[in-house]
């Protein structure tokens, strides 16, 4: 049953990146955004936790940890992305369940079957060619830290999903403190760069006063007249963040029934629905690397569906 849940979280996943993939093409705010999109998770946790009767127990409270790890694991690669390339960010995005069944294994012990740990490295195998980009050469490894932060921090937030669970923490109220934290996280965020931003153009007003010359309206508000309104930007993120709840609300029956490492790699799997999508709206062909990577993904989940 760990693999339908899986595979579930996965297809909610996919499409979240879809709808991220679309964003990132339009001009947005995307600190704000994800404020919206997690908090979107954390009205929806709180509601659904009345609703479903889930108890405010002590463990639900390594929902918190789970917000600081997912919000550090965004913030990474968002920064990789703007500092280095972008496929070296995406392929570390798609290890953290080598992280993940490391950690398993350290903290709880949890070892694969020879057949299980064939299937995880021929799914992260899947993945890692599936995100390969030919363009990835010694000199442009600008974005390799933030890229081995992400990795490190998307496996840590995984982690700690699974001691949730191990810790019979109820769903729901684990996901509200995990949304809750990551919400606020990326409000202070968004509102320190808003106040750098201000700095910055007050700083370019005043060099412009006291050369006598004019400020052009670019000046005073870079990109504001082309940057989506708040209130915009802020509806868009509770339609994107219910596709992260319903991804997380998978995910975590999924660590509470199965193996740690392979939940999160087959999870991982969310980028087949994003290289499907990038495709068919780009109109590309399949690189000989992307459909290897399809191969062997779909030969990991049947291997884990033959021997789980």
């Amino acid at each position: 049953m760990w693999l339908v849940y899986a595979l579930l979280a996965a297809l909610c996943f996919g499409l979240r990146g879809i709808l991220y993939h679309w964003t990132s093409q339009r001009p947005i705010d995307r600190n704000f955004m994800l404020f919206a999109v997690f908090l979107s998770g954390a009205i929806v946790s709180f509601i659904g936790t009345y609703a479903a009767g889930h108890e405010w127990s002590w463990s639900v409270l390594v929902g918190l940890l789970m917000g600081v790890f997912s919000f550090s694991a965004n913030a990474s690669m968002y920064r990789g992305f703007a500092v280095g390339k972008a496929s070296i960010v995406a392929i570390f995005t798609g290890l953290p369940s080598i992280v993940v069944a490391l950690l398993a294994y350290l903290l709880w012990g949890e070892t694969l079957t020879v057949w299980q740990l064939l299937a995880l490295v021929i799914i992260v195998a899947g993945v890692l060619c599936i995100q390969y980009s030919g363009d990835m050469t010694v000199s442009n490894l600008q974005g390799l830290k933030w890229g081995l932060l992400a990795m490190l921090f998307f496996g840590l937030n995984d982690t700690m999903g699974k001691q949730a669970m191990l810790l019979e923490a109820d769903v729901l109220p684990t996901l509200f403190f995990m949304f809750i934290t990551g919400s606020m996280l990326f409000l202070g965020n968004w509102l320190i760069m808003r106040r750098k931003l201000k700095a910055e153009t007050r700083g370019r007003d005043q060099m412009a006063a006291a050369s006598d010359s004019k400020p052009s309206s670019s000046s005073r508000m870079p990109q504001a007249a082309a940057t989506w309104p708040l209130k915009k930007v802020f509806a868009w993120g509770l339609v994107v963040g219910l596709t992260n709840v319903s991804g997380m609300i998978f995910i975590l029956p999924a660590f509470k029934l199965g193996v740690t490492g392979l939940v999160s790699a087959v999870v991982a799997l969310n980028v087949l629905m994003i290289l499907f999508y990038t495709r068919i709206t780009s109109r590309a062909k399949f690189r000989r690397l992307e459909l290897i990577g399809i191969i062997c993904s779909f030969v990991g989940i049947l291997l884990l569906r033959l021997f789980q």
